[in-house]
């Protein structure tokens, strides 16, 4: 094992003379000008081009960091893989990264806590070139005083994963979480520039369903937004440009954008009894509307527009009728129970599309949903004894294979055993099956009813 990982990309992506290295990082974070100062930054997203194309851009989230220079003492840094497949993240073997500035220390602890997810490899070849991660090596040794540094590069994965590995390491103030991506790669400016926008406003609704012709970090942002989502964050654009507004010809142009988390402002937000009824009156009038039907709705509010995940379960004489929802919030919460309420009544392929005869006696209920918690087990025994029936909605996937239930279902299903068996099914798996892939997760709900 090499005990130092060598700056690969210097002189290349960014100066290696240590003096003009230090000059331009200067100047880039003196002339940053981010559009937000939020004060207490926990995460950010930031773009890992050479320096003459995303410097800018990069300075404009990492000037805002001169308040933590005496609080983060580590940095958990993911970047893409470019260069070596890797499946899943991948840890160097080195004990220290190099760069002109001097050398940084790797979190070792932290890393020795991730060895045990079968997602997490380790791999000196993935770490050998990759620009991704080096790039922002001199901005956080400028900005930030003494701190370790816990690096994976992200290859085949998924958002879930990513976001397991985050859970492990997410610590407290002492710990700023950096996400290297690029937006858009290869566009015309304009066409980029529309691009990118909805790139961003995604971002900015949590919503973790980036593509990789969205961002070539997709994979990584994805898993920082449901972390972000579980952990009460918001994102603040501080920057959004492409190479054509620095240095690169606007016919063929990468995105740049730089963000940062913060925890979000706890706002003002109804009671239970309040909620439930605008939730309802919301699903009842998107039904309607489908109908041409008259319907109240309900007038917009704040809390509406924060992202949210719903159920929508329609009921005809204590029948089922349909049921729809969304596991992870994506989208404003009055978006999701209207888009959740119509599909559940016209487009759940287990029953015919509700008719204008059935609407008056059907019956609606909301589930409110809780971001979704990994149940960490080693076999099927240690999780029937780690369900909670009539608490825990759960999640299992393995593969391309997925099902949940909502926690209404142990009603029918009392017995975990039971529960499980029939979720396995669900999913599209034999009822007694078990794996070591499989994966599961918990979430909790709020739920309202419609009376009569």
């Amino acid at each position: 094992m090499n005990a130092v990982r060598p700056a690969a990309v210097a002189g290349m992506f960014y100066p290696d003379a240590p003096a003009v290295l230090r000059r331009m990082l200067d100047d880039m974070l003196a002339s940053a000008r981010p559009s937000a100062r939020p004060t207490h930054i926990k995460a950010l997203i930031v773009p890992h081009a050479g320096y003459v194309y995303s410097g800018p851009v990069a300075a404009s989230a990492y000037a805002l960091l001169g308040d933590a220079r005496d609080r983060v003492r580590r940095v958990v840094l993911l970047g893409p893989t470019h260069r070596v497949y890797v499946r899943g993240l991948a840890l160097p073997e080195a004990e220290r990264f190099a760069t002109p500035l001097g050398e940084v220390p790797l979190d070792r602890a932290g890393m020795r806590a991730l060895q045990d997810l079968p997602q997490v490899v380790t791999s000196a070849a993935a770490h050998q070139m990759e620009h991704s991660l080096e790039v922002q090596l001199p901005f956080l040794q400028t900005v930030l005083g003494e701190f370790s540094l816990l690096p994976l590069a992200v290859g085949e994965t998924t958002a879930s994963e990513v976001a397991e590995v985050l859970e492990r390491v997410w610590g407290g103030d002492e710990t700023l979480i950096v996400i290297s991506s690029d937006l858009s790669h290869f566009l015309p400016a304009t066409q980029a520039r529309q691009v990118d926008r909805g790139t961003a406003n995604a971002i900015l609704a949590l919503d973790s369903h980036l593509d990789h012709e969205q961002a070539c970090g997709a994979t990584p942002v994805n898993g920082l937004l449901r972390a972000a989502r579980r952990h009460g964050l918001r994102a603040v654009e501080l920057d959004l440009r492409n190479s054509a507004d620095t240095a690169g010809d606007p016919q063929r142009v990468v995105g740049y954008a730089a963000f940062a988390f913060e925890p979000a402002p706890a706002g003002d937000q109804p009671d239970a009894t309040e909620k439930g009824e605008t939730l309802l009156k919301l699903a009842r009038s998107g039904i309607a509307a489908k109908l041409g039907e008259p319907a109240q709705r309900p007038p917009e509010a704040d809390w509406l527009r924060e992202p949210g995940a719903t159920f929508v379960t329609l009921t005809h004489a204590g029948e089922l009728r349909g049921c729809i929802g969304t596991l992870e919030a994506h989208r404003p919460l009055g978006i999701d129970v209207r888009e959740n309420a119509v599909a559940a009544a016209f487009r759940d392929p287990r029953f015919m599309p509700l008719s204008r005869e059935e609407f008056p006696g059907v019956r609606v209920e909301v589930s409110l949903l809780s971001p979704t918690q990994p149940i960490e087990v080693k076999d099927e025994a240690a999780l029937l004894a780690a369900l909670r029936p009539h608490v825990d909605g759960v999640v299992l996937e393995y593969g391309h294979h997925r099902g949940t239930f909502l926690p209404q279902v142990w009603e029918q299903l009392p017995e975990p055993a039971e529960f499980l068996a029939h979720l396995k099914r669900k999913a599209g798996l034999p009822m007694d099956f078990w794996a070591e892939g499989v994966r599961l997760a918990r979430y909790t709900v709020s739920k309202w009813k419609e009376t009569a």
